[in-house]
């Protein structure tokens, strides 16, 4: 006689153990995400949901930055399945941005890039953050600045300014993301920018540069000469 739930419990062992004796690596994305949602959905087979997210949000970084109301619409997952999910990015982004504590910002870039590019990428709405640095170009705080629609947030020269100097910022990294995917930067980027460094530069303050993240990469208006 088979016992209801016995096959799974053995799909499951056997997932187990092989992320044990091979890490994450030895997971497709899928399979990552199926081990996810046994920890919180007992006794079902989690593949074909697995399967179906990755499809609906086109990747697993778009599935962990996901927003819990979004992913409330998805038939199947549990608030405690959200949870987990939102978690994982939790955990995944606190990991990113211990690569870029505490060290120079501009001698560690890349590591900069892939941490806002996971917190940023598939946002749904625009937000801005200010990055404040120390003179050694070290971070002191990573700001939320602003939030808005899907298209557009607000951002107030002498707001940006006031907190550099609450904080004692020696520098500034302007970073707001596009939810169209696409990076380029626009013209109230640049212009908005502009503003900025003339209000920074009487009172010392350098803004080293301003990054736009999009699903498809991202876009340096200091690399494109654009300030």
């Amino acid at each position: 006689m088979t016992i209801a739930g016995e096959d799974t419990s053995g799909h499951r062992a056997r997932l187990r153990q092989r992320l044990l004796d091979g890490g994450p690596d030895a997971f497709l994305d899928h399979e990552l995400v199926e081990y996810l949602l046994t920890l919180t959905i007992p006794r079902r087979d989690m593949k074909p949901l697995a399967r179906t997210l990755l499809a609906e949000f086109g990747g697993i970084g778009a599935l962990l930055g996901a927003d819990a109301a979004t992913l409330r619409r998805v038939d199947g997952l549990s608030d405690a399945a959200i949870a987990a999910i939102k978690i994982a990015e939790a955990a995944a982004l606190r990991l990113l941005r211990a690569a870029v504590a505490d060290r120079p910002i501009l001698s560690n870039w890349q590591a900069l890039l892939d941490y806002l590019h996971a917190d940023m990428a598939h946002r749904a709405n625009e937000r801005v953050r200010i990055l404040h640095l120390d003179t050694r170009n070290r971070l002191i705080r990573d700001e939320l600045a602003s939030e808005g629609s899907i298209d557009q947030a607000a951002l107030y020269v002498r707001e940006v300014v006031r907190r550099a100097l609450e904080l004692g910022s020696a520098a500034i990294i302007l970073v707001h993301n596009h939810p169209s995917g696409d990076p380029k930067p626009s013209r109230a980027d640049i212009a908005l920018t502009r503003d900025i460094i003339d209000a920074c530069r009487p009172l010392g303050l350098s803004v080293h540069d301003h990054i736009i993240i999009g699903s498809t990469g991202h876009a340096s208006l200091k690399a494109l000469g654009l300030i």
